[in-house]
């Protein structure tokens, strides 16, 4: 029987050897997790965002600004921060030009550096910003700018019967399944 992390040695005896380094691509910047169920949230937080379409994975600042250059004002995206104690950045084009702010993850809640407010859930933080008085976020950056018939459909039921209806819907379970993919207004 071979210890983990030895090498069975092909004249019978067992050298201890090291596992070699990770290779740079399966090398991660994110810190260890406090809790079980922090490490959930950041799961379900990056799948939905995966499935939300404006979610850029590992992108620099340059790269955001520079997509975001020539949209109107309030268009976001959500990228990988490159700050090591931090998951994600929300990048958006202000009044002045592209700014971006990250999105702190502390006690099992999202906020934007700088602001007091807290939520459960990155996507009510996003709805937040979008629906308050100022609008700072309008529109999402979407990196396919053209959105299927299905996406549209769940965007404007999600909007007009909100996401706790989604139960109540006389739709088979198959579409209730979809619209809880991404059961947000964005």
């Amino acid at each position: 029987m071979v210890a983990h992390g030895a090498v069975e040695d092909t004249s019978g005896t067992s050298a201890d050897r090291r596992a070699p380094p990770p290779r740079p691509e399966n090398r991660t910047h994110f810190r260890s997790f406090k809790s079980e169920s922090d490490f959930k949230a950041i799961v379900e937080t990056t799948l939905m965002l995966e499935e939300s379409g404006f979610y850029w994975g590992p992108m620099t600042v340059e790269e955001a600004h520079h997509k975001l250059r020539k949209e109107p004002v309030g268009t976001f995206l959500i990228r990988d921060s490159q700050q090591k104690d931090v998951f994600f950045t929300l990048s958006y084009r202000a009044l002045m030009g592209p700014n971006s702010i990250r999105i702190n993850f502390q006690n099992s809640c999202f906020s934007l550096t700088g602001s007091k407010e807290t939520f459960k859930n990155l996507f009510h933080l996003l709805e937040h910003y979008s629906s308050t008085g100022k609008k700072t976020l309008q529109r999402p950056y979407r990196k396919q700018r053209v959105r299927s018939l299905q996406e549209l459909c769940r965007k404007r039921i999600i909007e007009t019967s909100g996401a706790q209806a989604i139960d109540e819907l006389p739709v088979n379970p198959v579409v209730k399944d979809f619209l809880r993919s991404f059961p947000y207004r964005l």
